[in-house]
């Protein structure tokens, strides 16, 4: 039984890593497990310069999971080169760095200054709002996410995963946009908008009014949308959206994930990535799977 898989020519041990911005760099979850149980890590959002983030507060509990607005808060990419990927390299696991910007000339800056790096991929975060374009997201028009794929690609030493936003009218339709602007691979899904008013203050629960729905209630949203993405292109896809158990795993593979990633479930259980791994494993041992690749996108 093999649990590798090769996503865009870099082969992982395993098919699961974690969610952008619910593992920080790692250095936290590794007093509870081997960062090395995982196929890779993916960082947080890294930037040309830090970030502060949104006003607080920023994170609220909802039916079924939960919804923030962090804001992307982060270092900025210098500190993030000297200090963590040199700690992430202890690990027998890939590096993912998440990429994010507010326009064209910041992704690429980033990219350029990663490309000499020690790390595996790039998963560009195109749900940051496009400051040039009044705010949009680059990861809602299909043309802005085309022309920042191309653009990034042109710095890029690693493969880049276009890590795609819900919140449109027709994700295949993005995926398309992608692949054409030259992606590798792509991840999916960023969390959905959401709102959440606190009854007894009569205020919004989160300062930035609006923020990003994540956890077990996004789930089957999660999956129509990677089973509508793996059938409308050709690239590897990487699965994610309320994955909080192996079975939740492997629906998304079956829908047409090459891997797939543990987001919210990591602040309830710290090692449940790993566990994750392990019951993947179990499950391809009782249903007679010989690889992941084998149980990739069957269901049709």
């Amino acid at each position: 039984m093999d649990l590798r898989v090769n996503i865009a020519g870099v082969e992982w041990k395993n098919p699961v890593t974690v969610a952008s911005g619910t593992f920080g760099s790692g250095e936290e979850y590794a007093e509870f497990m081997d960062l090395g149980r995982l196929g890779a890590v993916t960082t947080k959002g890294v930037a040309n310069v830090p970030w502060e983030g949104n006003p607080t507060p920023r994170v609220a509990e909802i039916h079924g999971g939960m919804m923030n607005a962090i804001g992307l808060q982060n270092p900025g990419i210098d500190l993030f080169c000297k200090r963590d990927i040199p700690f992430l390299r202890q690990y027998d696991t890939k590096i993912i760095v998440n990429v994010c910007g507010r326009s064209v000339e910041d992704y690429c800056e980033v990219v350029e200054r990663l490309s000499g790096e020690d790390v595996d991929m790039l998963e560009i975060n195109i749900s940051c709002p496009n400051v040039r374009e009044g705010g949009i997201a680059f990861g809602q028009d299909p043309k802005a996410a085309e022309d920042i794929t191309k653009a990034v690609k042109k710095y890029a030493g690693q493969p880049v995963i276009m890590k795609l936003s819900p919140n449109v009218t027709d994700i295949a339709e993005m995926a398309r946009a992608v692949e054409a602007g030259g992606a590798d691979a792509v991840s999916l899904i960023n969390p959905l908008t959401g709102m959440k008013i606190d009854i007894y203050r009569r205020t919004f629960a989160l300062a930035n009014k609006t923020g990003g729905v994540s956890g077990p209630a996004v789930k089957p949203i999660a999956v129509r949308m990677v089973y509508q993405v793996a059938n409308a292109v050709k690239l590897p896809v990487i699965g994610m959206g309320g994955i909080a158990s192996a079975e939740d795993a492997v629906e998304f593979i079956l829908a047409g994930a090459s891997a797939v990633s543990v987001g919210t479930a990591n602040f309830i259980n710290p090692t449940i990535a790993a566990e994750i791994a392990d019951g993947i494993a179990k499950y391809m041992k009782s249903c007679g799977f010989e690889s992941v690749a084998e149980m990739t996108g069957i269901v049709k």
